[in-house]
């Protein structure tokens, strides 16, 4: 189990860090890179060549203003790539729709501006379908967030 989080310069790095702690949490391998995608492309296609070759699973690439750190890394790789928005000019609404308006045959799954948290989460759940101990640490992490609602409800929530 090996996650890649990207973004595009080491300002990003506080906010990314939320995705490579989750993943910490869960077991889950990930290292981290400040590459942009402009800026050093060459390097960027390295890396990305590397770590597939080092059997690197799922992509998170966060980004803001052109946002195309997450495009470029889909453009280059078969892997899924989770791309994060994050808040650069317009609050992060420029970001958000650049990466989510990828052209036809080159998705990139994306979450909302700032939350790589939530990237990771989609990472963690993605990688659940092969692995079934991290499926079990993800039921068992729902669980354990459900019983803290409840708690902090201080009422016993019914399900059909």
């Amino acid at each position: 189990m090996k996650v890649l989080i990207l973004f595009g310069s080491p300002n990003d790095q506080t906010i990314m860090k939320k995705a490579k702690d989750l993943l910490d949490q869960f077991g889950v391998h990930n290292e981290s890179y400040a590459i942009s995608a402009h800026r050093a492309p060459e390097l960027l296609a390295e890396v990305l060549q590397k770590k597939e070759d080092e059997g690197f699973e799922i992509i998170i690439a966060g980004a803001g203003l052109a946002a195309h750190l997450p495009g470029v890394v889909a453009s280059k790789t078969a892997l899924p790539v989770i791309g994060v928005p994050l808040n650069g000019a317009l609050e992060g609404l420029d970001a958000l729709l650049s990466i989510v308006q990828m052209p036809k045959e080159i998705p990139v799954a994306t979450v909302g501006i700032n939350n790589s948290f939530n990237a990771a989460m989609l990472a963690v759940e993605i990688l659940s379908i092969k692995y079934p101990e991290l499926k079990e640490k993800l039921k068992a992490y729902r669980e354990t967030m459900k019983e803290t609602i409840r708690k902090n409800n201080a009422m016993e929530v019914m399900y059909s």
